[in-house]
């Protein structure tokens, strides 16, 4: 018996396999992206009240009214638009939204243009639903895209591009400009714009911009989104989709065959979550703007190229001073001499000599943490370095 040749190519996730990594050698993961420290106690106390008060069996397949109101609402106070609660699809996480999007309006044979580096959900998921990627590179430094290239990615089997902003792993912000190109590519070839904004609360330089905001774009946009980034809350795997009637169809229809429902009360605390003051972002944003600040400057005065990224809360930085061949080397030598986990980002190219100079590390730990990753590093890096 063998695994499907559609999802034979991927194997283990990288993540799973720098954990491994971690784990066995007691090094400090900087690896995957999850906080080290918990979710505030008021989104929590909503949970557990929930729990407490018989909210335990299967929530509507769609989410319960309360959370697709708060999210609806969330989401027109930040991009402008008028959204009905009824837009909303609650999914077990972005991870769910994005195959559930991808399996209910993508046809076997269609194309899916995607910036690479990408989240490798997203590759996996365009081939479970037999379709077929177009590569678009954001190249360092500033990672940026050629318009051209991006242009010539669309053609008359185009059915949908993706785009994540903020961007993981490279912590780009899409301009309004580079947006405003994406959209009016959209509107030319009749395609369909899924955008994943998991990272929508964590930039620090420029703006987030809603695709689905610009001119004709609410109507052919999926935006996907999640409480897990924004809240510290990972494992509940809350996420969403948001969409006009038709495209919410066929979201849904992949959905309801996927997980049917999302856990009952970790939704009533996405409700107490989604109705925090502007102080808490801004309280949020402040700590991830040190921690960022604290792992890039480290970064900087050890050896590594690196620039601050604008968003997510992620650094790609170039490992090519240390002598090398390629991230995958360096990282497991980081790992296995150094006693430090970060992510070769090879794994997220369709060519992975594109990432061979890069390696990516997270700063979503504490203080404490990042400086115990710095000081391994420091007694470690500099002899190597060339």
């Amino acid at each position: 018996m063998t695994t499907a040749q559609r999802l034979a190519p991927f194997g283990q996730t990288i993540f799973a396999e720098i954990t491994a990594l971690a784990v066995k050698h007691d090094a400090v993961n900087l690896g995957q992206g999850f906080p080290n420290f918990d979710g505030p106690d008021f989104i929590k106390d909503a949970a557990i009240a929930a729990v407490r008060d018989g909210r335990n069996q299967y929530a509507p397949t769609n989410g319960i009214p309360e959370l697709r109101a708060a999210i609806a609402a969330h989401f027109a106070a930040r991009s402008g638009l008028d959204t009905a609660p009824d837009a909303v699809t609650v999914t077990s996480g972005c991870t769910e939204a994005i195959p559930a999007t991808l399996l209910g309006l993508v046809d076997p044979g269609q194309e899916v243009v995607v910036f690479e580096p990408y989240y490798d959900s997203y590759r996996a998921c365009i081939a479970m639903a037999g379709a077929t990627p177009r590569f678009v590179t954001l190249r360092p430094p500033d990672f940026a895209f050629d318009p051209a290239e991006l242009r010539a990615a669309f053609g008359p089997r185009t059915r949908a591009i993706i785009v994540n902003t903020p961007h993981n792993p490279s912590g780009k912000v899409f301009d309004r400009a580079e947006l405003e190109l994406i959209a009016s590519l959209c509107r030319d070839h009749d395609v369909i714009a899924i955008t994943d904004e998991v990272y929508e609360h964590l930039v620090f330089e420029g703006e987030h911009h809603t695709l689905a905001a610009f001119d004709g774009m609410a109507e052919r946009t999926v935006t996907l989104s999640s409480l897990g980034k924004t809240f510290s809350l990972t494992g509940w795997k809350i996420g969403w989709a948001i969409a006009p009637p038709a495209l919410a169809a066929g979201v849904r229809s992949a959905h309801q065959f996927l997980t049917y429902a999302t856990a009952t009360p970790l939704q009533h605390g996405a409700v107490a979550a989604l109705r925090a003051p502007a102080s808490y972002f801004e309280a949020f944003r402040a700590a991830y703007r040190r921690r960022r600040d604290q792992l890039v400057d480290g970064l900087s005065a050890l050896g590594f190229g690196v620039r601050p990224p604008a968003g997510t809360y992620f650094v790609l930085a170039d490992h090519t001073p240390f002598g090398f061949d390629d991230d995958v080397a360096f990282c497991r030598h980081l790992i296995e001499d150094a006693g430090v986990a970060a992510i070769p980002p090879s794994a997220f190219y369709h060519d992975p000599a594109d990432g061979r100079t890069l390696v990516r590390f997270a700063f979503c730990k504490d203080e404490a943490t990042l400086a115990d990753a710095l000081t391994r590093m420091e007694r470690h890096l500099p002899a190597l370095k060339r």
